[in-house]
């Protein structure tokens, strides 16, 4: 395995800059999960480490070697697609071992190779069978399994879990967790799924129109996202923002009320913002109407709007009363769990 850095790369569409000025480093054996919203740059920038795609300018290394115009066959990179991509009139043995195959290797290194990855992701009971004969999550371990065959220096995944069913998301994703500890291996994973991101990942890469927003562990990117926008994006529901003005220590609201900010230095315009969980129905606080309540079985999501119109949302316990539509509520906030944003978009404090 290789560690893997990125040095000020760009890319060019016609007069369109896609990606702009990337600067990045992945550890050897590191598992990094870029996200962002639809047309962010996070698969052309996947596709640039694979040589899918040429640079407009900048580098790229894997490991000590400068791979920016090498082929993709010369990179030592592993690709697995949000298509499965295999070979329909094959049997499931001979897709996992194409690639070696191609390369001439030795039929006891290829037999041995694939024999290993289809036990690893517990398909070596369908090695005799066609892709037809497949659901899509045996589609996948196989495409993932003929990735692992090849021995790369890094792997990368392109939505690869998209295509599957809830359950079989969560039964795949367990396995290539499971497959990233047993091969140590160096991986990148792209998603607009943010659970995936969340549960999979060392480090997450959040981009936005070409950029990196914000690079972090998960729980650093949520508890702490460095922008309104990283704020905004991850979590679900998505993070409540509040336009106030600042002063004298507290963040007055556009009703009116006032929500206190120990500690802050800051005078002027801002976005305050609280994540769902950080509020709750109280008998003291914002003063608040239920709007609508969403039940998902383990909670109650509780949508409430301000006098102002500002919609907040209130992760509520199933166990506890249900809120009727219309009804006034308040809504106490969780000092400690305040999100303060300038005019700038970035996180104050």
């Amino acid at each position: 395995m290789a560690a893997l850095s990125l040095e000020n790369l760009v890319k060019r569409f016609g007069e369109t800059e896609v990606i702009r000025g990337i600067d990045l480093q992945i550890e050897d054996g590191e598992f990094v999960v870029f996200v962002g919203p639809s047309g962010c740059g996070k698969s052309t920038l996947l596709r640039l480490i694979a040589g899918l795609e040429d640079a407009s300018s900048g580098t790229i290394r894997i490991g000590e070697a400068d791979v920016t115009r090498l082929a993709p066959a010369k990179r030592g990179v592993s690709m697995v697609f949000q298509s499965y991509a295999l070979y329909p009139h094959m049997d499931v043995y001979r897709n996992i071992a194409f690639g070696l195959t191609l390369a001439k290797t030795a039929k006891e290194t290829v037999d041995e190779r694939v024999r290993r990855a289809a036990d690893m992701l517990q398909i070596g009971q369908l090695l005799k069978r066609r892709p037809r004969e497949l659901s899509g999550g045996q589609r996948q371990r196989v495409a993932i399994a003929r990735a692992i065959v090849r021995d790369p220096k890094v792997f990368l995944f392109d939505e690869p879990l998209s295509n599957l069913d809830a359950a079989l998301r969560a039964q795949t994703r367990l396995e290539i967790a499971r497959m990233h500890e047993d091969l140590a291996a160096t991986m990148i994973y792209v998603t607009h799924d943010q659970l995936e991101a969340m549960t999979l990942a060392d480090r997450i890469v959040l981009l936005n129109a070409g950029r990196i927003e914000q690079v972090g562990a998960p729980t650093e990117l949520y508890h702490r996202p460095a922008t309104r926008f990283a704020a905004e994006f991850m979590g679900s529901p998505t993070m409540n923002i509040m336009p106030v003005t600042v002063k004298d220590g507290a963040a007055e609201l556009a009703g009116g009320e006032r929500v206190a900010l120990p500690g802050v230095a800051y005078a002027g315009q801002a976005d305050l913002g609280v994540r769902p969980e950080n509020l709750a129905l109280a008998d003291e606080g914002l003063s608040a109407k239920v709007v609508l309540v969403e039940e998902l079985g383990e909670a109650r999501i509780v949508h409430a709007a301000l006098a102002d119109g500002t919609m907040l949302s209130v992760r509520h316990p199933a166990d506890g009363p249900e809120p009727a539509r219309h009804a006034a509520v308040k809504l106490r906030v969780d000092p400690e769990r305040l999100h303060l944003f300038g005019p700038d978009g970035k996180r104050i404090g």
